[in-house]
Order: structure tokens, then sequence, then C-alpha cells
């Protein structure tokens, strides 16, 4: 059989699009997107499918780890689907590209150092680096967290459109892991336009009492963040004004590296502002 009687040009675009993996593809998207699916009727409704049908693909992308439960009730994107973004990331020049500029920054800061990307409403740690001392981030790769509460989070999240993070929000839990965390959609848009201003998301206990951070975004070649990074360090580390000063700007150099690696300039910031 020719290549010409397999796909002739009087096919119709959509003649070989599989219906079964594009609804599995659409609920996927919709689970990133923070649909916990805890209401199977309307997350049916909104992909256009039954609930027997929502039912079985659950089953199967869970069964493919792609999917897991959520503590709570619900589901999330699971490690399977992670690991699989996180060799796309590494073809694609994030992790590539991240990996020795987070290796050089723990070592000279003496911090342990992170790269996240933004999953829903959650952070999910991609890269973590550590220096060669005592006290390390005991954080895992894989790791998720709140990104409301968290400062990569916070970072990435300041760097999207309010429209955005408005549907993100609106309406969801903002569970409080510290007195410092917004837990309003007000607030966390204050916090987030506080970050922006200032380039840079400290957090001083804000997550974990005695442990400090600092994140900066990662851009890409549009100007979208596409992923943050992070050092932390014990309250100690980062004890002083010269000190902190240090930190913040070792940070915010290695944020714009890993952006212009990957084709950030500021001319692609002043074109989306425009």
């Amino acid at each position: 059989m020719s290549d010409e009687s397999i796909a002739s040009p009087a096919s119709p675009p959509d003649a070989y699009i599989s219906p079964p993996v594009q609804r599995a593809a659409r609920l996927l998207r919709r689970i990133a997107e923070g649909d916990e699916v805890k209401n199977m009727a309307q997350t049916a409704r909104q992909i256009d499918i039954n609930r027997t049908t929502l039912l079985r693909l659950l089953h199967t992308l869970e069964a493919e780890r792609f999917i897991e439960p959520r503590p709570g009730g619900g589901w999330r994107i699971g490690v399977g689907l992670i690991g699989l973004a996180a060799q796309a990331f590494y073809s694609e020049d994030l992790v590539q590209v991240a990996v020795p500029v987070l290796t050089r920054l723990a070592e000279t800061l003496g911090l342990s150092a992170h790269l996240g990307v933004l999953d829903g409403r959650e952070v999910v740690y991609v890269v973590r680096r550590t220096p060669n001392l005592s006290f390390v981030s005991n954080i895992r790769v894989g790791s998720r967290l709140p990104a409301h509460a968290a400062n990569m989070g916070r970072i990435i999240l300041a760097h999207l459109p309010p429209e955005r993070v408005r549907a993100l929000f609106e309406g969801a839990a903002m569970p409080a892991t510290s007195p410092h965390t917004p837990t309003s959609l007000p607030a966390l848009r204050a916090l987030l336009d506080a970050d922006r201003a200032a380039g840079l998301a400290w957090s001083e206990g804000n997550f974990e009492a005695a442990i400090f951070s600092v994140a900066a975004a990662v851009l890409d070649a549009s100007g979208q963040p596409v992923a943050a990074l992070n050092v932390s360090g014990q309250r100690e580390a980062f004890s002083g004004a010269k000190r902190r000063a240090e930190i913040g700007a070792a940070v915010a150099r290695a944020g714009e590296e890993i952006s212009r690696r990957l084709g950030w300039t500021e001319a692609a910031v002043t074109k989306e502002l425009a």
C-alpha cells in the first residue's frame, strides 16, 4: 500500500484522530489545570463524555501512573506523567540548561538550589542540587507544594496574566501552611504584585519555620514563565542585609542566565507588555 493511499490530500484533517486518546488528553489537561474530578458529572459534561467512560479513563490513567488519588479525595497528575514531562524538559533544554547553573549556585552560596514547574495549583520540583554541607534541603524531585504558599509557585504565578491566576484560584481552597500564607484571591494577588515588582519571591519561614528561601522566575523566548528556581537554607544562612543582597542578586542572575539560554530577551517582555 502506498503512502498516498494511507493519507491522501483529500483526507479530512481529523481523519486520523483517535477519539479515545483525545478524551484521555482532555481529561489529563483538566486535571493538570486544577480539576480534581470530585464532581464526576460536572467533569464528564465539560469534556463531553459520559460518566462510565470518565470512570474507565480515570482507572486506566491511574494504572499507567499518569494520575494518582489525592489524599483528600479526587485526582492529581501522577509520577508517571511527571517522569515523562521531566524527560521532555531534559530533551527540550530546560533541565539541561538549569542543572549546571543550579549546581554552581548551590556551591557558591552554600545553599540548596531547586527548579520547579507549575502543575495546576501546585509547584512540582524537577531538579535539586545541594552543597557539600551538613544541612541541606530534604525535599525530593517530584515533591509537590501548594503554589500559593511556596515561593517558586508564587514567582511563576506573579508572571502569569491576572485572569489565569483568577481561573486557577477563584473559589478554590487555599489552606495556610503558616501565618504568612495568603488564603484568599485578593491576598494572593497583593503578594504576587509585590513579588513581581521585586523580581524575587522571598520566604522567611513562610512555608517551614526557620527555613528561609528566595525564588526567581525562568522565562521562555516569548517572556512566559516556564519554571522557577530557588535557594533555601536555615535562617542563619540569610542573616544580615549584605548576605541577603548577595543571595538575591545571585538568584536573580541565575534565573536570567537560564532564561537567556532558553531564548528570552528583554525585548520579548517589552513585546508581551505592549
